[in-house]
C-alpha cells in the first residue's frame, strides 16, 4: 500500500492516541497533542508492522493493489497505526508528567 496506507496509519495512530490519553488521564496530552503524537506513533509502527508482514510489493501484487484495496493491508495499517499511536502518546504522556 502506498498513500492510502500512511493516510489509515495517521488517523488510525491519531485515535489510538486519543484512547490511550482518554482511558488514563496521566497520559493524557490534550486532544491536539494526544492526535499529533498519536499519529506519529501509528505512522511509525505503522510502517515498521507493514514491513515484517510482507510489505515489500513485487510489480505483480502492485498490478493488483491498483485494482482495490487488500483487506489484509488495511487491517495491519489500523492495527499496527492504532498500537503504535497509543504506545507512543503513552509514553509521551508519562515522559511529560514525570518532568512536570
Amino acid at each position: 500500500m502506498d498513500i492510502v496506507g500512511l493516510i489509515i496509519q495517521l488517523i488510525a495512530g491519531a485515535v489510538g492516541g486519543n484512547v490511550a490519553g482518554r482511558a488514563n488521564g496521566k497520559f493524557d496530552l490534550g486532544g491536539a497533542g494526544n492526535s499529533i503524537v498519536g499519529a506519529l506513533g501509528g505512522l511509525v509502527l505503522g510502517q515498521i508492522v507493514e514491513r515484517m508482514t510482507g510489505g515489500a510489493v513485487t510489480a505483480d501484487q502492485a498490478a493488483a493493489a491498483t485494482q482495490g484495496l487488500d483487506i489484509a493491508g488495511i487491517l495491519s495499517s489500523l492495527i499496527g497505526g492504532g498500537a503504535g499511536g497509543a504506545i507512543l502518546s503513552a509514553i509521551v504522556g508519562a515522559i511529560k508528567n514525570r518532568s512536570a
